[in-house]
Parts: C-alpha cells; sequence; structure tokens
C-alpha cells in the first residue's frame, strides 16, 4: 500500500473530555480526509479515574463525539480510530466504547462494518513474575524501580500501546478501531506507517495533532485540524474560521507536556524534535520538516498503575477577616490538632489547599506573602470508610471557625463556609507505577479482536 499523501482529521485533543465543536469539524469533512482520530486518554485527570475504573466525563459527552465520527466516517468510507478509550483505556472503558459503536450502528442503520479494538489492562501476577525473574521495571521521572510492594498497593494497572496494535487491526481490515490505554500519538502515526511514510515524519504527526486545536491561534479547545503527511513534511491546518496553524503556535505545541521540549518517546524509540523547521505554508497551515526517529535499543512498554487509598469528602470556607487571613496557618494548625485529639496521628489524611495563598502551586508558588483580600480554602479528609472520612473532613473545616488566635476579641469567627455539611467525594487514590517493562514482542501485552457490526 503506498500514497503521495494521506489526511488526518482531529477534531478533539480528548474525547469527551468537552464536546466536539460541530462547525469546524463538519468543515474537515468536507474536505474528505483519510482518517478521522481522536484520543481519548489522558494523565491530566489524576489517578481516580484508572484506580477504580470510572471516567471522568459524562457518559452523554462521550456518545457524543463517538456519534458525530462515526457517522461521518461510514459515510466517507474512511478508518475511524480511537485511542485510550474512556480516559484510561481499562478493558471495561474499551468495552463500553464498543457496545456505543454498536449501539449508534443500529440508531443510524449504519451498512455493516469492521470493528477491531483491543486490551492494554495487565494482571498484577504478570508483574509480580517479571521481578521475581530478575526484570528489571524501570521506574520513569525520578521514580525508583517498581517493587512488589507497589504492586501490592495497586489495583488496576495499563500498559501504553505504541502502534503496533493500531497497525495489525488495519491489517486485519477494521473499518472502526477502539483502542485500550496508548501513547497520544500512536493512533496517528500508525496508519502513516503502514503507508510506508518515513518513521520520523509519521511520530511527529501523531505529536502535533494529538491534542487537535492546541496547535492553532488563538486559543480554543475542542475545533478541527487536518494534517496532512508526505514523503518529505508534515502540514498542519486549522479548520476555525478564526483559527491559524503558525510557525509560533505549533512548534510552541510540540513542547507541550514534555519533561524536555524535544524528546517524545514511544514504544520502540524517540522523536527528536530539536532540529524541526517550521514555516508558514499557507495562511491557516504550518510545514514541518526535520524531526528524527531514534530507535531504542530495548524494546520497553510504558505502564501505569493507581490504587485506591481511601474514601474521601470535601470542604469549603471562605475567609475575609484580614487578620485571619494574615494566620491562616495557625489556623490551618488549629484545625489540625483537634482532629489529631480525635482520631491520633496516624490512619487517616487531612489536606489543606488555600486558594489565594498557594492552592494552585502548593511549596513551588514562589509568592509567600499573602496578597489576598479574601481566601478560599478547600478541605480534604480521606479514611479507609466513609464514616471516618466524613469525620475528618468535618473536624478538619469546623474546626477552622474555632481556632483561638491570639489579639481576637470577638466570638463571630473568622470563617464562613459555602456549605455547612461536606460533600462525599470520589475515593482518593494515588499513583503507584509509572514505570516501563521489558518486552520480546511489542504485541505482548495487547489482546486484539475483531468483529462485525450489522
Amino acid at each position: 500500500m503506498s500514497a503521495k499523501s494521506l489526511s488526518f482529521l482531529c477534531p478533539n485533543g480528548h474525547l469527551g473530555f468537552a464536546p466536539i465543536k460541530t462547525g469546524s469539524f463538519y468543515r474537515g469533512i468536507s474536505q474528505k480526509p483519510d482518517f478521522i482520530l481522536a484520543d481519548s486518554g489522558s494523565d491530566d485527570i489524576g489517578p481516580v479515574p484508572l484506580g477504580v475504573d470510572i471516567c471522568a466525563s459524562p457518559l452523554q459527552w462521550q456518545k457524543h463525539d463517538l456519534e458525530v465520527m462515526l457517522v461521518e466516517a461510514r459515510k466517507l468510507g474512511v478508518p475511524m480510530i480511537i485511542g485510550s478509550a474512556g480516559d484510561t483505556g481499562t478493558n471495561s472503558r474499551v468495552d463500553m466504547y464498543v457496545e456505543i459503536i454498536k449501539e449508534l450502528a443500529r440508531k443510524h442503520k449504519i451498512p455493516p462494518f469492521k470493528l477491531g479494538y483491543f486490551y492494554s489492562e495487565l494482571g498484577r501476577d504478570y508483574l509480580v513474575r517479571k521481578i521475581q525473574n530478575g526484570q528489571v521495571l524501570k521506574g520513569l521521572d525520578g521514580r525508583p524501580d517498581l517493587t512488589v510492594e507497589d504492586i501490592e498497593k495497586t489495583d488496576r494497572v495499563v500498559a501504553v500501546a505504541g502502534v503496533h496494535p493500531y497497525i495489525k487491526l488495519l491489517e486485519m481490515g477494521a473499518d472502526v478501531i477502539i483502542g485500550g490505554r496508548s501513547s497520544d500519538c500512536a493512533i496517528f502515526a500508525a496508519p502513516a506507517l503502514r503507508t510506508g511514510f518515513p518513521e520520523e515524519l509519521c511520530y511527529y504527526l501523531g505529536k502535533v495533532m494529538e491534542c487537535a486545536s492546541f496547535c492553532c491561534e488563538p486559543y480554543g479547545g475542542k475545533e478541527t485540524i487536518i494534517g496532512t503527511i508526505t514523503g518529505e513534511d508534515v502540514k498542519v491546518t486549522a479548520m476555525h474560521p478564526e483559527q491559524r496553524c503558525t510557525v509560533a503556535s505549533v512548534a510552541g505545541h510540540a513542547m507541550y507536556e514534555r519533561s524536555n521540549p524535544y524528546y517524545e518517546y514511544v514504544a520502540g524509540g524517540m522523536l527528536d524534535m530539536s532540529n524541526c523547521k517550521y514555516e508558514q505554508h499557507d495562511e491557516k497551515t504550518c510545514r514541518i520538516t526535520g524531526p528524527k526517529f531514534v530507535p531504542a535499543d530495548e524494546l520497553r512498554v510504558k505502564i501505569e498503575g493507581a490504587g485506591k487509598v481511601g474514601e474521601r469528602y470535601v470542604g469549603i470556607a471562605g475567609i475575609r477577616d484580614p487578620y485571619t487571613i494574615q494566620h491562616i496557618d495557625k489556623v490551618i494548625e488549629w484545625a489540625r490538632q483537634q482532629a489529631v485529639e480525635r482520631f491520633g496521628d496516624t490512619g487517616y489524611e487531612l489536606h489543606y489547599r488555600v486558594f489565594g495563598k498557594n492552592g494552585v502551586m502548593g511549596d513551588l508558588e514562589p509568592v509567600k506573602e499573602i496578597r489576598s483580600h479574601e481566601l478560599c480554602v478547600v478541605v480534604e479528609g480521606i479514611a479507609p470508610t466513609g464514616e471516618m472520612a466524613h469525620e475528618v473532613c468535618m473536624t478538619g473545616t469546623r474546626q477552622m471557625f474555632y481556632a483561638r488566635l491570639p489579639e481576637v476579641k470577638g466570638t463571630a469567627g473568622g470563617v464562613a463556609f459555602v456549605l455547612d455539611e461536606v460533600l462525599p467525594a470520589s475515593p482518593a487514590c494515588a499513583w503507584t507505577m509509572n514505570h516501563t517493562v521489558p518486552v520480546a514482542d511489542p504485541m505482548e501485552l495487547f489482546k486484539t479482536n475483531l468483529i462485525e457490526v450489522k
């Protein structure tokens, strides 16, 4: 199979996280792209969805995005590819998306087509055996190597697929592909690689397209872009009438979400963007040349794991009194001590985020002096049971009102509550794995399936 160029339409950088803006989507469809693709997963949502196997977004938003993509893909007769189904790419999320596709096919009376899908979830025993056999599961971004103790704290693990299961399913004849957890760029790189385009351009195509209109200016999320690959370059074009893909916007996006702004790692190698050349091809299009793909010496697959820490409640307090604001650390210290007197020092967690002081950046906040005229304090209480978490959070929230500060003469308190009660939240989870596992076969961790949807 070969072609002089292929065009790829991406309408959403995280399918279902907020609905696709359909105006620019249909403008893109009018260009008759060769593929319609979107990534549906992210670590940005934190460990809870993976830890307890839920979605981060409403089901109706996900159905909306899948519906507009599926209907147009089948009208055009081009493949539709979705990666990291349902935010996390667990087996249950893949199955959910497969059922949604079947339901939509019935709703729109779509003629029969082939639906391919693959799973990415791993059993903990598999990882334990790897360690027992002497293999090192290397930590990423400063994490130590994986231990059996880490595995025991984990409720769910997914492997991050590269291009390999997507290529296999395309070769099997899939018209629609629902992927388990995957590298964001892999879903775009796979069909381009299968067609014979250079590796470095295929992976760059994926890197620049995976967040859709985030590579455009002015900023606007959930708008459609079209990427085109040839044997010499990648071009990316904004579909929204008021957006453009410029040298600045595309080069800036290439550095987005990078610990190193020039490197993108995938199963099998690394994309080096340090010598990329960006040119303004036309008013709405940027042309890119010069990326390099560096094959890995050893085939390793990234794994992500999360585990439940406990049940969680949240309290919200507001502070306007200037004296209380200036002594907020003492207020929190008082409230914490009341929790210690009730529950002891261990067996629960009590967290405070002070918005107006350092609620976003925490200890990394360079501004140490409080300059706000009011503060919002969000309190999280975490414990093994919901009943205990409720009381921990209630203690940590209400006791701010009773904090005993020097020089306070009034009895009305310096803290107000948005609600008298504290609110139940999703369970608290923690990331337990951000590691790589060595494999002999890139398909070792990914089971593929192909069915006909009638």
